[in-house]
């Protein structure tokens, strides 16, 4: 009988006490997941992974198109049509807008000078830091590309601490300290009397191109979050075209003569057109991954973009994986990670 009463209480379970019925009344269930998206899920996928390929591809394909050490194109013209096809995808973005949602005030190309006043900075600031992009390959390779490119980490925190007032957590800045080690790790040369890989005008030219590069994000936020409701691909738009009338500046400036007498395409090959590809679709896709994804995914993208790159590299160019870079990159990777989990924790 004992037996049997011990089960029909398994059977019915415990008795549940009203008062605890009363206590969760118009609370809400914390845990039950949220219904799935598989679109949104899809999506998110396929941004990813396009972030990921695009990201660890880019420094490869700019090694790649130098020929015997230099390169044989302008880069200035390539930074052009860069910023040209990036402008041409924005409208393409924007005609399928006005197809399906038409024209309003938030999508309409038309602006005002003092809207469009503001995104000459920023502008200027990508082009200094996209040509430096190019000849910092002169001091670094693709892997060590990688690396140091991670330092705009630092720049864009502490910019983000003074114009836009945003508070830093300790893990942020524990983050920081981590990426400064990782990094210098990751540069170590044994083999060499030089403590360091890359020479001191390579560590100058990554240390001014991330200054650049978090200035100018920070910059472009700030403008963006001005107006949240105006569409990203007009905004987009405005900017690129800036880019392009700085760069036509920078090809007159620079690249003159060799565009007159050799044309605007000479040098150019495959390579050149897959990394103006490349570079032109990876400014669409960061802007993809924050709309339908969010920073952890970025994170995630650019710590496997690192270590991919070190792996093609093995093969294209006879690139040789030390403990120290192996254990640089690891400590660049932990230390992103704990910058975007300080980012949700403040």
């Amino acid at each position: 009988m004992e037996y049997r009463r011990i089960k029909d209480q398994d059977k019915i379970g415990d008795p549940v006490n009203q008062d605890d019925l009363e206590s969760l009344r118009g609370k809400p269930l914390l845990d039950v997941p949220p219904p799935y998206d598989k679109t949104k899920w899809k999506m998110k996928s396929i941004v990813t992974l396009a972030l990921t390929f695009l990201t660890s591809s880019q420094a490869i394909l700019i090694v790649w198109s130098k020929r015997a050490g230099r390169y044989e194109y302008s880069v200035t013209t390539a930074n052009f049509l860069v910023e040209a096809l990036k402008c041409a995808l924005s409208l393409v973005a924007l005609t399928r807008i006005w197809r399906t949602e038409g024209v309003t005030d938030d999508n309409r190309l038309s602006t005002t000078v003092d809207e469009v006043s503001v995104y000459p900075i920023p502008a200027a600031l990508y082009l200094v830091k996209n040509l430096l992009q190019y000849y910092i390959f002169a001091y670094v390779d693709a892997p060590g590309y990688q690396i140091l490119k991670n330092l705009n980490i630092i720049s864009t925190g502490v910019l983000y601490r003074i114009i836009l007032k945003k508070k830093l957590s300790e893990i942020q800045w524990a983050a920081f300290v981590l990426l400064c080690a990782g990094c210098t790790t990751a540069q170590l040369n044994p083999s060499s009397d030089h403590v360091l890989q890359t020479p001191f005008l390579g560590w100058m030219m990554a240390i001014i191109m991330a200054l650049l590069s978090g200035f100018a994000g920070v910059y472009t936020e700030a403008i963006i979050k001005k107006r949240p409701s105006r569409n990203i691909n007009v905004q987009n738009f405005w900017l690129y075209v800036f880019g392009m009338v700085f760069n036509i500046i920078a090809i007159f400036v620079q690249d003159f003569d060799a565009a007159m007498n050799k044309g605007f395409f000479h040098g150019y090959s495959p390579i050149t057109v897959l990394m103006i590809i490349n570079h032109a679709l990876s400014g669409i896709a960061v802007s993809m991954v924050m709309k339908y994804a969010d920073n952890i995914v970025k994170v995630y993208s650019t710590s496997v973009a690192m270590l991919l790159t070190a792996v093609v590299s093995v093969f294209l160019f006879n690139f040789h994986l030390s403990l120290a870079f192996f254990l640089g990159s690891t400590v660049v990777s932990v230390s992103i990670y704990l910058h975007s989990i300080g980012k949700l924790q403040r």
